[in-house]
């Protein structure tokens, strides 16, 4: 809900996600008072697999949703001297390259890309036996390939020759923004020689500076979260309409965000985020990789870390469901004046718990170790009644079980209990889908009160950033509110429980063989 009181300080935050840009001013009860949302192309692809998208284009449309966002604050009669801050978080793992100007050298290459660089330049000795010792040369290996870096040294010489700085999307953005090559701590999400654990640029004898060619001075400054990025410049100023001057705090990336802004402030409390890519999460002072060598991310705040579960293509998998099948719901829902979503959630009321023994595992991006490379994903339990609406449920399910799957990862790696879960991202706006949370982890779930968590988290880090609450505790306090709660239904929480334990976690070493067998005849994916 949108409310006004032209009396009170506010924070500007900007969300730059995969499908959309979104300026969101928030009060400092946490309650958005005014919003504006630009869609946007995620990328564009030139070669199957690709997947890149132009800075300017971001900044652009950054720009636009700024000049959006205004005419709502003449409305409220909120005057922008009002505005106290500004905190910007983004998509994590999106790679841009920047000449000495400071203008990009190339399309950036998108998080969801998936090429890779195959041909290496070699390791030193020791390295390469040290890994050979430990038994991670595998890892290392996949690591090297995966890296932007390596397939734009080796494939666009040129281009890296001419590589001043080297930036994620968020330093990308905080760099038009001030004119400072910053970034945030918790934005460092990608193939980049950054320490986890130490939560800082990697020391100078450490493996990754040889894993990859990236040199310490391309690199920008980190600046921990809650602290000063720097101002708003004056071209800035002119292309946004952001007031000159203006501090920009650092925040955390938008996963990092989402956690803090469902108020998910220990290890004991599950944030299950339904975005385009889906996520189990707690918040940890200790440093606990779910599954070994998977980093914990930086949380959204300083010295903290985010363990982190990832179903890489998550509700990704919905879009590509209502892409493909559901012109009828976009044709029905365009006549009657409603969103889409509303009559794809009766579809999900059309089938019962267990969608009729269809079952999904949501393995459409394969990873290195859970599942291994040569994974893929799979429906099985297929008979003569199944429609399209079974085929959607079960998708919604295949990855609720994967992400249950992920929470009881972490509470053994942890030691500590989730009692409590919080859905935040796209998929939580759907009351059907809740239910179903509820249910495959037979325990309530719950919303927070507003769906634009990602923002609401990089707005807590500027109220605490510019002293408008002492420490991040009083400010998630204050700004962070539940929502609707869903219980589980006992009847479906038997059968989901039964298909947990008895179908889907046992369908990943049984179609293993044939996913092997799959990748040795088609080469997909690639070794």
């Amino acid at each position: 809900m949108i409310k006004s009181n032209n009396k009170a300080n506010y924070i500007l935050a900007l969300d730059n996600g995969t499908q959309s840009i979104r300026a969101l001013l928030f009060d400092l009860k946490g309650e958005i008072v005014a919003k504006s949302k630009v869609d946007i192309e995620p990328y564009f692809s030139k070669h199957p697999g690709w997947a890149e998208q132009e800075p300017n284009y971001y900044w652009t449309m950054l720009g636009q949703a700024c000049q959006q966002l205004w005419p709502e604050l003449d409305k409220k009669n909120i005057h922008k001297s009002h505005i106290k801050a500004v905190a910007l978080t983004c998509q994590r793992a999106t790679m841009v390259n920047l000449d000495v100007e400071g203008k990009p050298l190339r399309p950036a290459i998108v998080w969801l890309d998936q090429r890779e660089q195959h041909n290496l330049d070699t390791m030193s000795w020791y390295w390469r036996a040290l890994f050979t010792l430990v038994g991670e040369t595998k890892t290392i290996e996949y690591f090297r390939r995966q890296a932007e870096a390596n397939w734009i040294k080796h494939q666009q010489p040129d281009v890296w020759k001419n590589t001043h700085k080297l930036m994620l999307l968020s330093g990308f953005h905080s760099f038009k923004l001030t004119g400072n090559y910053v970034d945030s701590i918790s934005s460092q999400v990608g193939y980049l020689p950054f320490n986890f654990k130490r939560q800082s640029w990697c020391k100078p004898l450490d493996w990754r500076w040889q894993a990859l060619p990236i040199t310490k001075d391309m690199l920008p400054t980190l600046i921990p979260c809650g602290e000063s990025l720097g101002v708003i410049s004056e071209q800035a100023s002119l292309e946004t309409g952001i007031p000159q001057g203006l501090p920009l705090i650092s925040a955390g990336s938008d996963k990092a965000c989402e956690v803090l802004g469902s108020g998910c402030l220990t290890p004991d409390t599950g944030s299950l985020s339904y975005g385009t890519t889906a996520t189990f999460n707690t918040t940890n002072t200790n440093y606990v990789e779910a599954i070994k060598h998977l980093p914990a991310y930086p949380a959204a705040m300083p010295n903290v870390y985010n363990t982190e579960l990832i179903i890489q293509r998550g509700y990704w998998m919905v879009s590509w469901f209502k892409r493909e099948f559901g012109l009828k719901e976009q044709q029905l829902a365009s006549k009657q004046g409603i969103a889409t979503e509303v009559l794809f959630d009766d579809l999900l009321a059309q089938v019962p718990a267990g969608s009729m023994g269809l079952v999904l595992q949501p393995y459409w991006n394969p990873g290195i170790r859970t599942p291994g490379p040569e994974a893929k994903g799979a429906m099985i339990g297929f008979g003569d009644v199944h429609t399209r609406a079974h085929i959607y449920r079960a998708i919604i399910e295949g990855i609720g079980y994967a992400l249950r799957e992920g929470k009881e990862l972490t509470e053994r790696k942890t030691g500590i209990k989730i009692t409590k879960l919080m859905v935040s991202g796209g998929g939580s706006q759907s009351d059907q889908a809740m239910q179903i949370t509820a249910d495959i982890f037979g325990m309530p779930v719950q919303r927070p009160h507003t769906f634009e968590t990602s923002g609401l988290g990089a707005a807590i880090n500027a109220a605490v950033g510019v002293g408008l609450y002492a420490d991040y505790t009083q400010a998630v306090d204050n700004m962070t509110h539940g929502g609707k709660v869903f219980t589980p239904i006992n009847a479906n929480k038997k059968i989901y429980h039964q298909l947990y334990h008895s179908v889907y976690q046992k369908m990943y070493s049984r179609l293993n063989p044939l996913y092997k067998a799959i990748r040795s005849i088609t080469g997909y994916p690639s070794k």
